[in-house]
């Protein structure tokens, strides 16, 4: 077949995918079994003031089961969070306080709170189940020298999200997120949110998060070292005794 032929046949195809057909990529673009990071995440308010804290990360099941432990600061090192995500049911949300010496646990009706002072909520920190969202494609955009596609994402009623909708841009060649926009229940952009990622093995593995609070001015950088991937973490670790246990590696 002719090479012109063919390109335009793969176009027309491209062109034809819809909005959740592109999302059902995304979710389907090959995961690693188990991710392990150490990341330094850094605040900056209005008053370009920062603080800096570092954690330990592990996750399985594509981010769906993951435990953090914060190392730094001095005054927050101990403070652990645990999230397992369920089909049929409420997310777990769970975070040990070393300094009342209690897990409190995080409600759903708490999802829009900030996770530990930053622009990340704990709704932010939470995989996007594909039937709980309707897709729109928008059109596809060059970004940074990344052909996109464009995608307008609305939480459906029943999920109670704290935004009317997000704009996500994704990369073709890779079907990883390059930038996402989302927007408060008033239609008012809320926050702005990059990501960089790099090849690990077969994988795309997240590298670099920065996201800026418009209303508030106020940003969050988290940058990612020390990934381990396909290590063979195990799943009784995604434990609430685990909390109270600071990781040794």
């Amino acid at each position: 077949m002719d090479k012109l032929i063919l390109s335009l046949i793969l176009s027309v195809l491209f062109l034809a995918q819809t909005g959740f057909e592109i999302a059902e990529m995304v979710d389907d673009r090959l995961q690693p079994e188990d991710i392990s990071s150490t990341a330094t995440m850094v605040l900056t308010n209005s008053k370009g003031k920062t603080r800096t804290s570092v954690m330990r990360l592990k996750s399985i099941d594509g981010n769906k089961k993951r435990i953090i432990w914060f190392l730094e600061p001095k005054d927050d090192k101990g403070v652990a969070f645990l999230k397992i995500e369920h089909e049929s049911q409420e997310s777990e949300i769970r975070m040990w306080l070393p300094a009342f010496k209690k897990v409190r646990r995080i409600a759903s009706t708490k999802k829009g709170d900030s996770f530990m002072g930053s622009d990340l909520s704990y709704e932010d920190l939470a995989n996007r189940n594909l039937s709980e969202n309707d897709y729109e494609r928008l059109k596809d955009e060059i970004v940074g020298g990344n052909n996109c596609y464009v995608l307008k994402i609305r939480p459906k009623p029943e999920v109670k999200s704290t935004y009317s909708h997000h704009v996500n841009w994704v990369i073709k060649k890779s079907l990883v997120p390059l930038k996402e926009e989302s927007y408060d229940k008033r239609g008012k952009l809320k926050k702005v949110k990059s990501f960089v990622f790099e090849k690990m093995l077969d994988y795309y593995v997240v590298r670099e998060i920065l996201v800026k609070d418009v209303q508030k001015n106020h940003a969050t950088s988290i940058k990612f070292d020390h990934i381990q991937v396909d290590a063979g973490i195990d799943e009784k670790l995604f434990h609430e005794k685990n909390l109270k246990r600071l990781p040794r590696n």
